[in-house]
């Protein structure tokens, strides 16, 4: 990792951690435990656009770890990690193979992460009656992932030249 983005990807996995811990205060309950809005994943799609795949992935991971240890549990973790890594790894196919922009990754990821968190609750409690909240969380995740799309598409248009003079040493 270039030294010059030390700094950067500190101050971006902290953003991402404030997200987790505000998202955490928001009650977003529409009848499915679980739901969220996605905050996180601004960060997450904008760091696969300015910086690339490996330092989202670094992001995601240690996001998920982080918030995880603060202010969840091991089950919590495991939840996330499901769902935030089948989520990262969709969004990053579908970014480089279909060639798709930010709001539709974001619409992938969001589909992808309740679609990772449902089955690894299967496999946890060991019940597919819990397959029965797919079909609400993945339009859930399809809404959310527009919302957490557009936002990042507007922070990027205006922190994308930063993003280049951080990586050329000119900030």
């Amino acid at each position: 990792m270039n030294r010059r983005k030390v700094p950067v990807m500190g101050v971006l996995l902290a953003l991402a951690l404030v997200f987790s811990y505000v998202e955490s205060l928001i009650p977003f309950y529409f009848g499915v435990p679980g739901m969220k809005l996605g905050l996180t994943n601004t960060v997450v799609v904008l760091v696969l656009y300015l910086y690339g795949a490996p330092m989202a992935l670094l992001i995601s991971f240690l996001r998920i770890i982080l918030s995880g240890f603060m202010f969840g549990n091991a089950f919590s973790i495991a939840y996330s990690l499901a769902g935030g890594l089948l989520s990262f790894f969709c969004m990053y196919l579908a970014r480089r193979f279909l060639k798709l922009r930010m709001i539709g990754v974001s619409v992938v990821g969001g589909f992808t992460h309740n679609v990772g968190q449902i089955f690894m609750a299967v496999l946890l409690v060991n019940n597919y009656n819990v397959l029965f909240y797919l079909p609400v969380l993945m339009i859930a995740g399809c809404l959310t992932g527009v919302l957490i799309g557009i936002i990042a598409a507007l922070i990027h248009d205006r922190i994308r030249h930063i993003a280049v003079l951080s990586q050329t040493g000119e900030v």
